[in-house]
């Protein structure tokens, strides 16, 4: 007992002598979704009061200059200790060796795996190597405005039927071009339509490429049977298959000789979010994670429904991000330590709370999907189609993915923006895809 009592009056001595505590261990956090912010600081504040010789500073910023600054900061020495990572771009940074490989730390700590939505934790491995745990998933659909279907005399519940092919676009087709219209309020199924004078598109796109299409013309050719190449780490893509060079010239066509799909030159700025909220086209493709983004920026009553079926069903990506942490992170079992929380249930129920995302945690996505339509966002289009057997497929997972975005971002801007040949641009940026891996 007398040594307790010398132990306390050590302790009060030096609280009074104003020494101060030993510091936390900062370690930076990169994210690009402004809408996910509050929840990841949510996050950090749970993690903080369970690890309070750990401090996390979270950094947030917009998705093209975050791979910008990432790239920078992996140069510069920079870099954060832990970051949003993508599986179209991961690879990338295996190749460099820039990733720390958790396999280790998860056998070490007797992390579980098993826990996840189905495909999720293999995609972000290469061998016995781990490079990320899942954290969320997503999967694309479609954002509707009811008043210009209403208008149209159109039930939101006849999207769930629809079908295209690359003919004649199909029920889709006929859809869009149904909902755009011309100055004097002709629409596009009229032989006296003005693509000229168009206050109404039937279809929005974002009109920056990220090379990859995963929000417009990958699904649809996937449901023609073309996949971007035969597999995670494959080292031949298939830009040049025909079922895809059909896909293209459907969504050239119909925007740029058609006018039902806004033109991408004019899609830029705002992109098809900014332009659907502006009232501008009655259908937009979108990712699940803008869901909350829609109802909160839109002034008017919209919807959710699933892609069309194409010859070979509904396909959609699903892609689904992970944390990573920087091989060079001076900090490397605090940031261990975090992102082996951000991979557990208690995290993700956290974000599923917010509603934005669905975690990649079963459970915590029913959470999400559960306040998601409590605010009024009927969101089971995205979750079907997740659940779809065979409906899913997922991003190009290789090496040289940054080249491979720049080769294609370059020969669809030359497709979507000035009217280039579409089978003989496709052909060329294969060939010059495929080189990269020679």
């Amino acid at each position: 007992m007398k040594t307790k009592r010398i132990i306390k009056m050590v302790l009060a001595s030096v609280m009074l002598s104003g020494i101060p505590a030993p510091a936390a261990t900062e370690i930076t956090y990169w994210l690009w979704d402004i809408n996910q912010l509050p929840s990841y600081r949510a996050c950090a504040e749970a993690f903080q009061k369970k690890n309070r010789d750990i401090k996390v500073k979270i950094t947030q910023t917009g998705w093209f200059d975050y791979w910008t600054a990432l790239s920078t900061g992996f140069v510069s020495g920079t870099a954060p200790d832990v970051f949003w990572d993508h599986l179209s771009r991961y690879p990338e940074f295996v190749e460099n060796n820039l990733l720390v490989d958790l396999a280790p730390l998860i056998a070490r700590d007797h992390v579980p795996t098993d826990i996840y939505v189905g495909g999720l934790v293999k995609v972000w491995g290469r061998g016995t190597q781990q490079y990320g745990l899942p954290k969320d998933w997503d999967t694309i659909g479609i954002v509707y405005n009811k008043a210009m279907l209403d208008r149209a005399g159109i039930k939101p519940e006849s999207l769930r039927n629809l079908d295209w092919n690359p003919q004649g676009g199909g029920s889709f087709g006929q859809l869009i071009a149904e909902l755009s219209l011309d100055a004097k309020g002709k629409n596009g199924l009229d032989p006296a339509f003005d693509r000229q004078n168009i206050v109404q598109y039937g279809l929005l796109l974002n009109g920056q490429s990220d090379g990859l299409g995963h929000e417009e013309w990958a699904n649809f050719a996937a449901s023609l049977g073309w996949n971007y190449s035969n597999g995670p780490w494959a080292s031949h893509f298939n830009y040049d298959d025909p079922k895809l060079i059909h896909t293209i010239q459907w969504f050239a066509d119909t925007s740029l000789k058609k006018g039902f799909i806004v033109p991408a030159k004019d899609a830029r700025q705002a992109a098809a979010s900014g332009l659907f909220a502006g009232q501008k086209g009655a259908l937009a493709l979108t990712g699940s994670w803008l869901v909350h983004w829609f109802t909160k920026n839109c002034k008017f009553e919209i919807g959710f429904a699933p892609l069309p079926k194409g010859p070979l069903g509904r396909k959609t990506v699903i892609n689904g991000l992970a944390d990573s942490i920087w091989i060079h992170s001076k900090h490397p079992e605090e940031s261990w330590q975090w992102v082996k929380f951000l991979a557990s249930p208690e995290a993700q129920m956290i974000v599923g709370g917010y509603g934005v995302v669905f975690p990649a945690v079963p459970e915590a996505a029913a959470i999400s999907e559960k306040r998601m339509a409590e605010r009024g966002a009927d969101v089971s289009a995205f979750v079907d189609e997740a659940k779809e057997p065979g409906g899913t497929f997922f991003l190009p997972i290789s090496e040289h993915a940054s080249d491979i975005v720049r080769i294609l971002r370059a020969n669809l801007d030359g497709i979507f923006l000035e009217g280039a040949d579409v089978e003989t641009t496709l052909e060329a940026a294969n060939k010059e895809v495929n080189s990269l891996f020679k």
